[in-house]
């Protein structure tokens, strides 16, 4: 050591060095002389600070500036060990224990690091091992956060040090003043609020402007502002503090004479004010947004200190007014917006999410749906995809396929949108090569959308954990309304009834779902008692509850994918069982909420009442995708005329048409239409059988287990839509053919192997095989439609069922067979699928 010191120091007199030498013992266990080594390339300057509420000044979500932009940290894998390295970041000695599930609240932007895993010596978490930098498969639902030591680290300075008191904006909401947008969700105009310590404070609107209302708007998943009537805010300011307290329903704002008709818009339904008590408490001021920022956190402002009651002496609370997109929006509006849209094909969509307004970004190009690259995708090109089809901003921009791969081509590469642009269209962006990309690579977003309750009238119960259970449903409050305050009637109300009122006021909730409130008072101890009644719990009839309906369910609770529709639920808990409320439910997949599909009302009628046959679901956030590899289907396509002693097999399967029952048996053949197929599964979760294996049936002839009876269909259709020819093909055994490089296959079929198919991978049947065809013995010479239908009776989840089709053109003069213009079912748009359809009643290739 004292040689490698001395090199580096240069030459020195032997007395210096024996002096040096004298004085090791002094030092030598503490010394830590730099070790020589390859020299690092400097790496972008890291900070750290602490987020989220409620939270001390040495805990919360801990968020790293990194690459000129903030972002969190995933849980995945998260140790004590990854705390304390951060925790000396902040400043910190050390920590005392981390938090997981995003226990301070979701950030937004980037999700900057992944599966860290630190040693816990380490002086910097760069030097721990993760993933990589913004390389992360996780959502703000699973940010992390720590818990430090509250002692700091003697003579630490860091300018970014979090103080006690909350220094940046985490929760905002809008809080409606008007009759009318208490009753209705969404909330879409109201004054602009920020969470402070245990309460709410408003924004002075001294300077604001559109931007920031924008911005607003964009995170309360509203596309686009509209101009609020400042001057209506002002009046009900001003008659406020004239009388002391805030303006009672229905009461007259201006304190001026005013045309009749200027009067009657003030007050009519929707200009009718709440009973407010609540004091103005201003916690920002000089806001001053791009408009462009996903979260007012991103804008530039200051914190009132002090009074901050008498802040804002010139101005008035913030207010804000949004214009919600077509699937949130109501009555007259709704319907317009409809029409506008089916008159305009889009040229963007969602694919493969579980939630609204989540999924894979998918463009239309020269009438072909691709997909774009997530090279530089970033939050202002995805707020630019949400705000267009009709959410808000983005709270996360996807990169790595994280809403499921693709097929067909990729149209964009390095989208650069500034975050003001109408349409994706308008950004710039490069066109792509096949060596650029992949389908791995696939960009997807998250965007916000408006509250709108729906979770609130759906719970599963008996379960084991909370992704499965009984389905029950709260009937009695409309979809979308929050339940009516009503008056209590004053017979009989003594001293007795009064006492249990203020105690309920006191606790908050009673007992049967009775909320209670005080109005019309002076004070917070007085007033007029108003309750409200909640919603009467139900069980779901079983009959005819599929995939379809389990998967709106899912959504409702906000689960992700339905894993299984389960129609008998005797085996979970039954303690709590409340009686059926709801019958006939038949939904589409899309819907947002069980109340939007069909059923019976109010008139029940189910075969099978009782805990037994309730409806239940079992979800995860996560679900396969199956897609059939078209041109496959399209280069392996011929006829072959099979003696039909080669075929009792197939016939014992019913694999021929119904007229091979009458041929003379064992003499002739049957026609066959032969084709490849090549399934791949494109998800984020293994294609598995509905059965389990103790129910797979062994076919004698084959010598193999059938794990499915329907797998696919095969039909053949005229132009004008009748089928003249069907095949279907039960799984002879769902495996792993093939898997892209860098997978592992996981399913085979030999000895009783468990069977399905892996991301990534792919289950090919060949032509070859029997049943992998259809019989066209009886078919006539003419211009037809070959339809392959995958996973047909929705017996398996899937993220995206529109993509479970295949058609082609085919061309048949009796002797050959031309197959052409093979594609996926929602591949193209809607004017190529008429061309190739070329007849009416199905205006687009998806099943239904």
């Amino acid at each position: 050591q004292g040689h490698a010191t001395m090199g580096h120091r240069g030459l020195r007199t032997w007395q210096e060095l024996l002096v040096l030498l004298g004085g090791l013992w002094l030092w030598g266990g503490s010394a830590q002389p730099t070790s020589p080594g390859p020299t690092r390339s400097p790496t972008p300057a890291l900070k750290f600070r602490l987020a989220g509420y409620p939270r001390k000044h040495n805990e919360g979500r801990i968020e790293v500036f990194y690459n000129e932009e903030w972002g969190t940290i995933c849980d995945d894998d998260f140790t004590l060990a990854n705390a304390q390295v951060l925790c000396r970041h902040l400043g910190f000695v050390g920590a005392t224990g981390w938090a997981h599930s995003a226990k301070y609240g979701k950030g937004v932007g980037r999700i900057w690091l992944d599966n860290v895993n630190c040693a816990g010596g380490e002086k910097s978490i760069g030097d721990c091992r993760h993933r990589g930098w913004g390389n992360s498969d996780c959502s703000h639902e699973e940010d992390a956060g720590v818990i430090c030591k509250d002692e700091r680290i003697p003579g630490f300075k860091d300018s970014n040090v979090i103080e006690t008191e909350q220094s940046h904006v985490e929760e905002v909401r809008l809080r409606p003043v008007v009759s009318g947008a208490r009753r209705r969700l969404p909330v879409t105009e109201g004054i602009v609020e920020v969470r402070y310590k245990d309460g709410w404070a408003q924004i002075c609107d001294e300077g604001w402007d559109s931007r920031n209302s924008r911005v607003i708007c964009g995170m309360m998943g509203f596309p686009t502002e509209k101009k609020v009537n400042r001057n209506f805010y002002k009046r009900l300011r001003r008659a406020a503090e004239m009388r002391g307290r805030s303006v009672r329903p229905g009461r007259r704002l201006a304190s001026k004479p005013q045309p009749k008709q200027k009067r009657r818009e003030d007050v009519g339904p929707r200009k009718r004010l709440f009973a407010e008590r609540q004091q103005l408490n201003y916690r920002l001021h000089s806001v001053s947004c791009m408009g462009t920022e996903v979260h007012l956190s991103m804008c530039t402002f200051q914190f009132y200190r002090g009074n901050t009651s008498a802040a804002c002496s010139a101005g008035m609370p913030a207010v804000v007014s949004c214009q919600p997109g077509p699937l949130f929006a109501t009555g007259g509006t709704q319907k317009k917006k409809q029409r506008q849209q089916q008159h305009s094909q889009p040229r963007l969509r969602l694919k493969g999410g579980a939630r609204a307004g989540e999924g894979r970004v998918e463009v239309l190009k020269s009438n072909e749906w691709g997909t774009i690259c997530d090279d530089r995708w970033n939050l202002l090109s995805a707020s630019v995809v949400c705000r267009e089809l009709g959410f808000g901003s983005a709270k996360e921009a996807l990169t790595g396929a994280r809403m499921g791969q693709g097929m067909g081509p990729i149209h964009m590469n390095e989208v650069q949108c500034l975050g003001t642009e109408k349409s994706l269209w308008s950004c710039p962006f490069k066109n792509i090569t096949q060596e650029d990309c992949k389908h791995t690579e696939d960009a997807a977003v998250r965007c916000n959308i408006p509250y709108m309750g729906y979770e609130n009238l759906i719970r599963l119960s008996g379960g084991r954990s909370r992704f499965e259970g009984r389905v029950e449903v709260a009937v009695g409050a409309g979809d979308g309304d929050e339940p009516r305050w009503g008056l209590i009637c004053g017979e009989g109300w003594g001293t007795l009834e009064a006492m249990a009122a203020c105690r309920q006021l006191g606790l908050g909730f009673a007992n049967h779902g009775l909320q209670i409130r005080l109005a019309g008072g002076r004070t917070a101890f007085e007033g007029r008692v108003e309750v409200k009644r909640g919603s009467r719990w139900g069980t779901v009839c079983s009959d005819g509850w599929t995939t379809k309906e389990a998967m709106v369910a899912c959504r409702q609770l906000g689960l992700g994918y339905s894993l299984h529709a389960v129609t008998e639920t005797w085996y979970w808990d039954a303690s709590n069982v409340t009686e059926m409320v709801l019958s006939g439910v038949k939904c589409a997949g899309h819907e947002l909420s069980l109340s939007h599909c069909q059923h019976h009302g109010s008139s029940l009628n189910c075969r099978n009442t009782g805990t037994r046959f309730a409806a239940g679901v079992i979800c995860s956030e996560t679900a396969s995708d199956l897609l059939l590899h078209a041109p496959l289907v399209q280069e392996t396509a011929y006829i072959e005329d099979r003696p039909l002693h080669m075929l009792y097999c197939a016939a014992e399967e019913n694999c021929l048409s119904s007229s091979a029952r009458l041929a003379n048996w064992p003499y002739g053949h049957r026609r066959l239409l032969r084709f490849s197929s090549q399934i791949h599964n494109n998800g984020r979760a293994d294609f598995r059988p509905k059965a389990g294996r103790h129910s797979w049936v062994w076919h004698e002839c084959h010598r193999h287990y059938h794990s499915m009876d329907i797998f696919t269909h095969y039909d053949i259709l005229t132009p004008n839509g009748t089928k003249v020819a069907e095949g279907h093909k039960a799984s002879f055994c769902l495996e792993d053919t093939e898997c892209e490089e860098d997978v592992a296959k996981r399913y085979e079929c030999a000895n009783f192997g468990e069977q399905g198919i892996t991301v990534g991978c792919w289950d090919l049947y060949r032509h070859d095989i029997d049943c992998q065809w259809i019989d066209i013995t009886d078919v006539k010479p003419g211009n037809y439609i070959l339809q392959v239908v995958i996973n047909p009776n929705f017996e398996v989840a899937e993220s995206d069922f529109t993509n479970n089709a295949m058609k082609c053109n085919c061309k048949y003069d009796g002797h050959r067979i031309w197959v052409h213009s093979c594609h996926i079912g929602d591949a193209l748009s809607e004017e190529a699928s008429k061309r190739f359809e070329q007849y009416p009643g199905q205006l687009n290739n998806q099943i239904s």
